[in-house]
């Protein structure tokens, strides 16, 4: 990647920041974070420390609290945290419901619920699918009834990210009924702790607590929470998916193929340089580094696109596409190299007092965790179908 002489300037800065703030307790939780993004005690206070540097959103317009950077820094600035293992931060509030409330809300809910999330006070959890509406999730039958200056919710919401920790949801609810599905969904912001709400765990196949099943009965909660107009929440839900999907695939894919690299060379210390088993992993490795080449060129050129203002029209379908497949494939390898010394549902800092491998673990909870990858934010078979769509509309 050939970089001009401010965006080296600006990666050098990045780095001198990182090598003070980010500690090695830290490094250590970014290292250990398996899912998708760290668990909330590390992850909010790595938060706090971006917010202090004013660098907690990013991406937000300057008048809210953002940095102003160009889309070729912002790209640099994920790769450089990757490069540290800083602890992946939770999108909820900031890269999901956040530009919704920049983009759709009022100035008075802008003052309310923005300077929260930018500083890490409120952590915000997503109500979108449902144990019958997941990829169709125009089908959502989550019910909100007007009742004055409040709506009643009656319903269920599952796959709900790190809802146990939350304090505020922004959530998509059926405030009409008749004509398409996509029709009388309307979009709603609330507090966690208000009476009606119970939360109740699910456990993943790698033994990780993320997820939840969030239940509400006769919950009621201010209309003031409803962003833009009743039963036109469908256009916000595809505008915060478009901001899910459109992340940066690339630096994290690194991140994990230099850990593999190091995995592969520890591993097979002792076996001779020729054997099969190392010949193919090696394949295997130099194949994943020409691939991820790939998935970074194609957002380089979206980052240019992007810089002039073109639209990103089906790109975050395919980027998303191709990263979490990606993603999917380097935990595979991660196994192969791992073998028999993978643990299933060992917490990885108990492995040493235990004589395991930490890393063999990691690679199993890697594994087991990234089944989701190609599920979640829009599972794959309809990012196909979006991206047939568009091409055969051309």
């Amino acid at each position: 990647m050939v970089l001009t002489e401010s965006e080296n300037a600006f990666r050098d800065e990045v780095r001198a920041f990182l090598d003070t703030a980010l500690t090695q307790d830290l490094r250590l939780a970014g290292r250990r974070a398996s899912g998708i993004f760290t668990d909330y005690p590390d992850g909010i206070r790595w938060h706090q420390i971006l917010a202090a540097q004013g660098w907690s959103v990013p991406r937000w317009p300057t008048e809210h609290g953002g940095t102003g950077w160009t889309p070729m820094q912002h790209y640099l600035f994920a790769c450089e945290l990757a490069a540290a293992d800083a602890p992946p931060l939770a999108p909820m509030g900031t890269g999901m419901v956040g530009p919704v409330i920049i983009a759709f809300g009022t100035p008075e809910q802008q003052a309310r619920w923005l300077p929260g999330i930018r500083s890490g006070d409120d952590y915000w959890a997503q109500g979108y699918s449902e144990p019958q509406s997941g990829s169709d999730l125009a089908s959502l039958q989550c019910r909100a009834v007007r009742d004055g200056a409040h709506y009643i919710i009656n319903g269920t919401k599952i796959w709900t990210t790190h809802a146990q920790y939350a304090n505020k949801m922004f959530c998509l609810v059926r405030t009409a009924t008749g004509g398409k599905p996509q029709q009388g969904i309307s979009f709603l912001c609330f507090d966690l702790g208000t009476p009606g709400i119970t939360i109740r765990p699910i456990i993943s196949i790698s033994g990780d607590h993320e997820l939840n099943q969030v239940f509400f009965d006769d919950l009621r909660v201010p209309a003031s929470g409803l962003i833009g107009e009743e039963n036109q929440g469908w256009a916000i839900a595809k505008y915060l998916l478009q901001h899910e999907r459109g992340s940066a695939w690339a630096p994290q894919l690194r991140a994990r193929m230099r850990r593999l690299d190091k995995a592969a060379q520890d591993a097979f210390a002792h076996q001779p340089p020729h054997s099969l088993e190392r010949q193919l992993i090696k394949l295997k490795l130099a194949e994943a580094h020409c691939q991820i080449d790939a998935v970074e060129a194609l957002e380089i050129r979206a980052l240019r696109a992007d810089a002039m203002g073109t639209p990103p029209g089906i790109r975050p379908s395919v980027t998303k596409l191709l990263g979490t497949e990606l993603r999917q494939h380097l935990t595979e390898i991660g196994i192969l190299i791992a073998a028999h010394r993978g643990q299933v549902r060992t917490p990885m800092h108990l492995c040493a007092q235990q004589g395991l491998d930490e890393e063999a673990s990691f690679a199993m909870s890697a594994y087991l965790n990234d089944r989701a990858a190609s599920i979640y934010a829009g599972t794959n078979e309809i990012q196909r179908n979006l991206v047939a769509a568009h091409l055969l509309a051309q």
